[in-house]
């Protein structure tokens, strides 16, 4: 039986295995380490991860991503309406009998309602069927990391969408405190009479944590964590395709954010820019026909997204 680690996030996630002498993050049926954490529902077909995501633009009504920012929360809170208004969603967001939030997909030729646990135990299930695919037996305890500042309602949901998808969770590990056990883990040269201070900061795709952390030999102690629940890696996208789109819109004569799939196109290819620009100083961002036939094109600089 397989031990597994499950990092679920905003836009991807990604699933470890303990194997003797450490841990391996496990790679997909596209030999990518990362599994988008995304849903869709095309017609009778149901797809989860990679098929997901390839449906993401012309699809978009009926697939289902981002829900680290709806899971266990009300329809009512003030995060969901914003993220609502901001048009983070192109699917359909309801509020449920209970006041918590739900989607709606067209699937198998009618329009279903879908609670975000059902949404994240599917998404638990692709990744449950990856790590017994790569270890060759059944998955048996898993450990989630989540963010420090999710709720008791956020962490109950997480537990019951694992149930669903079949896996018996050992416990839920705070994210920072799973960076300072992943630091501790490969780094072994702390002094036994010293204390090591690390600060630690994570940028995720929605949210941002640090955490301040003291390492003895043998042993960590979070001493502090601090966070904004929502800042993070899209939001710098989404300037930079506030950006983009103004300067399309004096050059080619084009309103992006009028047209649904033309602003996801930009933000998808931004994301890209974003990630190699993470290692190069430049790079390019073309979007072929992203609305009327339209080709658009422009230099973007690491000094320009700072």
């Amino acid at each position: 039986m397989a031990v597994v680690g499950i990092d679920f996030g905003n836009l991807y996630s990604k699933i470890a295995l303990t194997r003797r002498g450490g841990v391996d993050v496990v790679a997909n049926e596209t030999s990518n380490r990362q599994t988008p954490s995304v849903v869709s529902f095309d017609g009778k077909e149901r797809a989860i991860g990679e098929p997901a995501m390839n449906l993401f633009v012309r699809n978009s009504k009926n697939t289902i991503s981002q829900i680290k920012r709806l899971i266990g929360r009300k329809f009512k809170e003030d995060d969901v309406q914003n993220d609502i208004k901001k048009g983070y969603f192109p699917f359909n967001v309801v509020e449920m009998e209970d006041g918590g939030v739900g989607v709606t997909a067209f699937y198998n030729g009618e329009q279903v309602t879908f609670s975000i646990v059902q949404i994240l135990a599917m998404i638990f299930q692709k990744l449950k069927l990856t790590a017994e695919m790569e270890a060759k037996t059944k998955v048996a305890d898993v450990v989630v990391s989540v963010p420090s500042f999710f709720t008791v309602d956020q962490r109950r949901a997480i537990l019951e969408a694992g149930e669903i998808a079949g896996m018996r969770f050992n416990r839920l590990l705070n994210e920072t405190t799973a960076i300072a056990l992943n630091h501790g883990f490969y780094k072994t040269d702390f002094s036994e009479t010293e204390p090591t201070y690390v600060a630690f900061v994570d940028v995720g795709h929605a949210h941002t944590q640090a955490s301040i952390v003291q390492f003895n030999k043998d042993k960590l102690t979070v001493l502090a964590h601090s966070w904004d629940r929502n800042t993070g890696a899209r939001d710098l996208d989404e300037a930079l395709a506030e950006h983009f789109a103004a300067e399309f819109k004096e050059k080619n004569h084009i309103d992006i954010y009028a047209n649904k799939k033309a602003i996801l196109r930009l933000r998808q290819a931004i994301e890209k820019v974003r990630k190699v620009l993470s290692a190069n100083p430049e790079t390019s961002l073309n979007v072929e026909c992203i609305m009327d036939d339209v080709d658009v094109r422009a230099m973007v600089s690491r000094a320009q997204m700072e």
